[in-house]
């Protein structure tokens, strides 16, 4: 069985997350994919940041939506690093990508950096809201979608199949057999999030799942010796 390892955020537990550094630190490690998440700036720039807000991983504060790609430029995300936008993170590595949306504002910018890069085989593209997922769906036929959960009810395999995802992510924490099973019956792709230790990589392998996103680049290493 193939299983995908996705460094989360790069590699957010050694390095500071969704930096130009982190992600770098995650192809270094060998990681399949490396995940991401986008907003837009005031001025519509696609800024790779997961909070609304830029206090937690910056210097700065306030939300990301009220500032201007400039102003967010001038912000220490860590160790020096700069606030990067997407067009930087596909030209720093070669990896393909999971990029995680927030809404449909930021899906529709995405779009048009999907079809003028030409970047349906590389980059995948995931979403906690629904609506978000349907929107890149639409817009740009035949790319991989994510609907991502933390909790969720009986309804989640429906749900990813009604706004055309090809795969759910699912919080490790509550993710069970039944869920994983009426996942792959319906076709779609099982990812366990996050895998930060040996037991829930076990969990995982043993769950059958089609991967996991981690913090931690020494989970791809480990994964060679679980199966």
């Amino acid at each position: 069985m193939s299983f995908v390892t996705i460094g989360h955020r790069g590699v957010m537990g050694v390095e500071p997350e969704n930096t130009l550094r982190s992600f770098v630190r995650a192809e270094q490690a060998g990681m399949d994919a490396i995940e991401l998440d986008l907003h837009l700036s005031k001025d519509g720039a696609l800024v790779v940041m997961h909070d609304a807000d830029v206090d937690r991983t910056t210097d700065g504060t306030g939300p990301i939506a009220d500032k201007t790609l400039a102003e967010l430029r001038e912000l220490d995300a860590g160790m020096g690093e700069r606030v990067p936008v997407f067009d930087e993170v596909l030209e720093t590595v070669a990896s393909p990508l999971q990029a995680e949306i927030k809404d449909v504002a930021a899906a529709r910018a995405l779009a048009e950096v999907m079809h003028r890069r030409d970047l349906i085989g590389r980059v995948e593209v995931s979403s906690f809201h629904d609506a978000a997922v349907a929107e890149i769906t639409r817009l740009v036929p035949g790319v991989r979608t994510v609907l991502i959960a933390s909790r969720w009810g009986p309804d989640i395999v429906e749900r990813a199949l009604t706004v055309g995802a090809d795969g759910v992510a699912l919080n490790m924490r509550r993710l069970t057999l039944e869920t994983a099973e009426r996942s792959r019956a319906a076709g779609l792709r099982v990812i366990g999030w996050v895998v930060n230790t040996p037991q829930h990589l076990r969990l995982a392998r043993a769950l059958e799942l089609d991967g996991a996103t981690t913090d931690y680049p020494e989970i791809r290493r480990t994964c060679r010796f679980i199966a």
